[in-house]
């Protein structure tokens, strides 16, 4: 499949920045567009994989997270809940109440991608089996196995994925490691492409810190079959960021981000922020994902209501000061003619503008 693609570009799943028009867009293209789907609850993920499908004959790629199911002590969600109250009454809210549910099941959510057969689906958080990976298989579906070391690349292809997506260290939004801690999986993406590349017989999926042509260009001189590229799409007219989110964007500081637990109960790097702040010193205490997450979500929806970035989950990666807006599929073919235009000038540096087919450096 990422033979095939027109343009080695994937455009991120980008869970609550992306709805399915930037898919769309961005397919249309040539590159390959995303859509995430770990929110919607079977019938919903149905529904949009055939409005992609239905508006696109190109290929297109849709991510989940792979989620076990929790049930987390009482005196755990106690504890967090304790946390976020005062945060809670400073934007009008009323005393916590407990969900419904933490996150949509991921067993019928499988189920439903197996059912509505989108031409490629990637992964995160934690790794298929190899019967799974065999039903994937067996109706056409590319596997995507996110992984942030060389142990977790061998482990996807040691089950049957068909490709790698390398997360670095520099990548916005939620961390996918499952082997090992965050710490201990904070490699940057050009060591981890490098590493992976030589350690895996598939083809990988450079992501993490590419905001721009040359990143692209870079990606896939590093060995990389195509660059996955989030945060250059969040200032994009199909964003579907809020409004303080995307003023974040604007207004970002030089090396604005890193990496928190404290808004979801999993490390993920955003625009640092009040809320990132205040609770650092205690963020190693809040509730595992998803219930940390399930718990500031009404926080963060009034926040953005409110025109507050406050609690907000800023996610972005390094690159962010690399954002532009525009249409996604402009944005798409911009950063395809800024990565050809790089490894020309780069080429022509090297070897000298009169540069031959087979010359060498010397």
């Amino acid at each position: 499949m990422l033979d095939k693609l027109g343009i080695p570009i994937i455009q991120a799943p980008m869970l609550g920045a992306a709805a399915e028009s930037m898919a769309i867009a961005v397919s249309r293209t040539g590159a390959l567009g995303s859509l995430a789907v770990a929110n919607l609850n079977p019938d919903k993920l149905r529904r949009s994989v055939a409005e992609i499908r239905a508006a696109t004959p190109r290929p297109f790629a849709i991510n989940t997270f792979i989620q076990p199911p929790v049930d987390p002590a009482p005196e755990i969600v106690r504890a967090a809940m304790e946390l976020l109250a005062p945060w809670r009454e400073r934007f009008g809210l009323p005393p916590q109440s407990i969900p419904n549910q933490w996150a949509e099941p991921f067993e019928p959510q499988f189920a439903a991608i197996l059912d509505c057969g989108p031409p490629a689906a990637s992964f995160t958080f934690g790794i298929l089996t190899s019967e799974q990976t065999a039903a994937l298989r067996s109706r056409g579906i590319f596997i995507v196995g996110t992984a942030t070391t060389v142990g977790e690349a061998k482990a996807w292809a040691e089950v049957g994925s068909d490709a790698i997506c390398a997360q670095g260290f520099e990548a916005g939004g939620h961390r996918g490691s499952f082997l090992k801690t965050v710490p201990e999986s904070s490699i940057g993406t050009l060591s981890l492409v490098r590493t992976i590349v030589a350690a895996v017989d598939l083809p990988v999926i450079a992501a993490g810190g590419i905001s721009d042509g040359a990143g692209v260009a870079a990606a896939l001189m590093l060995g990389a079959a195509a660059a996955q590229i989030g945060t250059a799409y969040l200032l994009s007219n199909e964003s579907i960021i809020s409004a303080p989110w995307r003023g974040a964007i604007e207004a970002a500081p030089d090396d604005p981000t890193r990496l928190t637990r404290a808004i979801s109960g999993r490390f993920a790097r955003g625009i640092e922020n009040e809320f990132m702040s205040a609770m650092r010193r205690v963020e190693n205490e809040v509730a595992a994902y998803p219930v940390q997450n399930a718990l500031t979500q009404e926080l963060r929806a009034a926040a953005a209501k409110a025109g507050s970035t406050a609690p907000l989950s800023l996610w972005a990666g390094q690159g962010v000061k690399l954002a532009r807006p525009g249409g996604a599929a402009d944005i798409t073919l911009r950063l395809w003619a800024e990565a050809l235009d790089a490894m020309r000038n780069r080429t022509k540096v090297w070897l000298g503008p009169d540069a031959q087919k087979g010359d060498r450096l010397s």
